[in-house]
Parts: structure tokens; sequence; C-alpha cells
């Protein structure tokens, strides 16, 4: 897989939680964080998504935000 985004990443899939147009899709990381992505259930339903399944997290933003209290 070649893509010009720089930002990727790759998991495991630990949960995918089916809508009715969207799916939420939790991905675990090495070391146990998460990233959550919600994709359309087309989508998921083609990429054939399911816990326990290695996929990349690819980031396409400008911009990251960070905040603080």
């Amino acid at each position: 897989m070649k893509i010009s985004a720089r930002n990727i990443i790759k998991g495991t899939i630990k949960a995918v939680h089916p809508g009715a147009v969207n799916t939420e899709v939790v991905l675990e990381l090495p070391g146990g964080s998460e990233i959550v992505s919600i994709i359309t259930k087309s989508s998921a339903d083609s990429l054939g998504l399911a816990p326990g399944k290695e996929v990349y997290a690819i980031i396409k933003a400008s911009n990251v935000m960070i905040g603080v209290d």
C-alpha cells in the first residue's frame, strides 16, 4: 500500500460498533492506547472489519489542535 499521508499507525481492531449509517471502529495500538474512527457502514463492510484484524489508521489533517485548562 502506498499513500501520500505521513501519519500511518498500525494496530489491531478491538471493537466494531455498527449503526444504521456509520460504524465506530476501536483500534488498539501497541502499548494499549486506542484510536476511535467513525466510518460509513458500507466501508466497514467492504473492508471486512472485525475484532482481531490488523489494520492501519491513516491520519490526514492540515491542523492538530492542542488545548489546556
